[in-house]
């Protein structure tokens, strides 16, 4: 799997949730204030049950809004950047990608043409694109038709060929 490259606003994103989930379990688990009261020789020690200050509060509060804020962009970043379609086409064209490696010459340049059209492409646009002649692109179609790899549609007069 390919590592995926942290921008400015990520690397940003998940520095301010570290910090605020590290300052929100600081001031939720440090423990209730203690009043140590000195008398003479003798030396009380009291808690101050569930007492937080409003400096205390306001820092939860914010800590937790910018947890909240933070986590949700990192959770929802890959969908941010990028609509739906884009992803699935990403990951077709990884797989045809590695699908094109196994195939003949003229099979692998029509089916890189193929790629390179987004998926889609009308068969008279392959000659032109691939170098190859017409008859040899209708041959070389029917024998990755035949492997799977891509389907022939009607369109009017001719073919849209679409990588499967």
């Amino acid at each position: 799997m390919e590592g995926k490259k942290i921008g400015g606003k990520t690397a940003f994103m998940a520095a301010l949730f570290v910090a605020s989930a590290f300052i929100l379990g600081l001031k939720l688990l440090n423990p209730t204030p203690i009043q140590i009261v000195v008398e003479g020789q003798s030396v009380s020690i009291t808690q101050l049950p569930g007492f937080f200050t409003l400096g205390d509060v306001i820092i939860i509060v914010i800590a937790s809004i910018i947890l909240g804020v933070s986590g949700t962009y990192l959770l929802l970043l890959d969908l941010i950047e990028k609509p739906a379609g884009k992803l699935v086409l990403e990951e077709r064209k990884k797989k045809w990608e590695e699908i094109a490696k196994t195939l003949k010459e003229d099979e692998q340049k029509i089916y890189q043409a193929i790629i390179e059209a987004g998926g889609i492409i009308e068969q008279s646009e392959l000659p032109e694109k691939t170098g190859i002649s017409k008859a040899s692109v209708s041959r070389t179609l029917d024998l990755l038709e035949s492997k799977g790899l891509v389907e022939r549609r009607r369109r009017g007069m001719g073919n849209i060929v679409l990588l499967k």
